[in-house]
């Protein structure tokens, strides 16, 4: 019997201690709680462009029919500067490597040309003026070259369509055959066509934010042929089907471009909620 009284006071007195133990230990905290991060829709690497720029176009030379009848021809032939407005949606596919499709209108560009000619049995002087247009679609993949103070030195190339419009085209013609001079004035109708394009790119980006970028950029680009209708006389009438060629038109161009980064920069980690 005092045996088992002595246990029971030996388990006690045990219990006792551990219970005093533990209320002279500090209190744990529990582990602090996150919240959790605002739920903001991610598009990758998708982003949106707009570019305006100027442009320094040339073309190789005018060819019509009638030119079979010319033993020698020398032109010279311009364009007057036009704005470049255009629009795209492209995708950054890693650190280096980029795509995107771009919709332009190039605005009105007046053409002033002149050909001085050499003919059996004379000489002549055509003088040529008209205004040119386009719409321009592309698709362009560029390579990053890497970033140095928040620049990135970019190449790339493009291939696509250019809808060439040629307007108001005149042909102001002065002759000579044999000492006797004569003039006349021929027009061309309005015609649009589309031709394959294509164009090289290089530039340097600028990143002011994680989302925006600014880029400075330099593009040849090549349009194909321009067309006009048939040259007619003045009262409409026309001996020959005869439409003038401008063969070959080309642009070096100067943009100015603005990249919006859809995707979500990396958010840091929020701060821990504690309880009590």
């Amino acid at each position: 019997m005092r045996s088992v009284k002595s246990l029971i006071a030996a388990g006690a007195a045990s219990l006792l201690s551990s219970a005093a133990f533990a209320a002279d230990m500090p209190m744990i905290a529990p582990p602090p709680m996150y919240a959790p991060p605002p739920v903001i829709e991610d598009f990758g690497g998708w982003y949106l462009r707009g570019d305006i720029g100027f442009s320094n176009q040339r073309v190789d030379r005018l060819n019509n029919v009638l030119d079979a009848n010319n033993t020698s021809s020398v032109q010279r032939l311009g364009f007057n500067t036009a704005g470049i407005f255009g629009l795209g949606v492209g995708y950054r596919v890693n650190n280096w490597f980029r795509a995107d499709v771009t919709g332009e209108y190039r605005g009105n560009s007046q053409f002033f040309g002149t050909d001085a000619i050499t003919y059996p049995g004379g000489v002549g002087t055509d003088t040529y003026h008209a205004t040119k247009s386009e719409w321009v679609v592309l698709a362009n993949a560029y390579v990053d070259l890497g970033t140095w103070w928040c620049m990135t030195p970019f190449i790339g190339a493009g291939v696509g369509g250019a809808r060439v419009s040629i307007a108001n085209f005149t042909d102001q013609g002065i002759t000579n055959i044999g000492g006797v001079t004569g003039a006349g004035l021929a027009f061309g109708d309005n015609v649009a066509k589309w031709n394959f394009a294509w164009a090289l790119h290089a530039g340097v980006a600028y990143k002011v934010t994680p989302n925006f970028t600014v880029e400075l950029a330099y593009r040849y680009l090549d349009m194909g042929n321009g067309l006009t209708g048939d040259l007619h006389a003045f009262d409409g009438t026309n001996a020959i089907v005869n439409p003038t060629t401008f063969k070959s038109i080309t642009s070096h161009d100067l943009k100015l471009g603005v990249r919006w980064d859809l995707s979500n920069p990396p958010a840091s980690e929020p701060p821990p909620i504690r309880k009590g």
